[in-house]
C-alpha cells in the first residue's frame, strides 16, 4: 500500500508569499471599487496590476513552483499524445452518433411499449 504525502508549507518565508499574494489579490478587487469615481481606465489598472503582482509573488513561492512543474509536466505528457487522424476521428464520431440514435430508439420503442401494456392491456385505460 502506497503512503500518501501532504505537502504543506513549511517555511514562514513561503507563508508569507502566499499571504502576500492573497494580500495583493484581495486589494486588487478592493482597489476596483475605490477607484470607480476615477474612471474605468484606472479601475481596470489597477485590478490587473494587483492580480499580476499576486501571480507573480505566488510564483515565486514553493507551492508556485510546484504548481508550474506540475503544469510543465502535464504539457508534456499532453505533447506523447498520439491524435487520431480526420478520418479516425469523423468514423468515431459517426459510430458515436449512430450509437445514440439506435439507443434513442430502442429507449423509445420500450416506453411506447410498456405504455400500451400497462395503460391499455392491464388497466384498460384509453389514451
Amino acid at each position: 500500500m502506497a503512503t500518501s504525502e501532504v505537502q504543506t508549507v513549511n517555511s514562514s518565508a513561503d507563508k508569507a508569499k502566499l499571504a502576500a499574494a492573497v494580500a495583493l489579490l484581495i486589494g486588487g478587487f478592493v482597489a476596483f471599487y475605490l477607484f470607480s469615481a476615477q474612471g474605468a481606465l484606472v479601475q481596470w489598472g489597477a485590478l490587473i496590476v494587483a492580480l499580476i503582482a499576486a501571480v507573480v509573488v505566488f510564483g515565486i513561492s514553493e507551492s508556485g513552483k510546484r504548481l508550474l512543474a506540475f503544469g510543465r509536466d502535464a504539457w508534456r505528457e499532453t505533447q506523447k499524445v498520439v491524435w487520431p487522424a480526420r478520418k479516425e476521428a469523423i468514423q468515431m464520431t459517426a459510430y458515436v452518433f449512430a450509437f445514440v440514435f439506435v439507443m434513442a430508439l430502442f429507449l423509445w420503442l420500450t416506453d411506447k411499449t410498456l405504455e400500451w401494456l400497462f395503460y391499455d392491456l392491464i388497466l384498460g385505460w384509453r389514451n
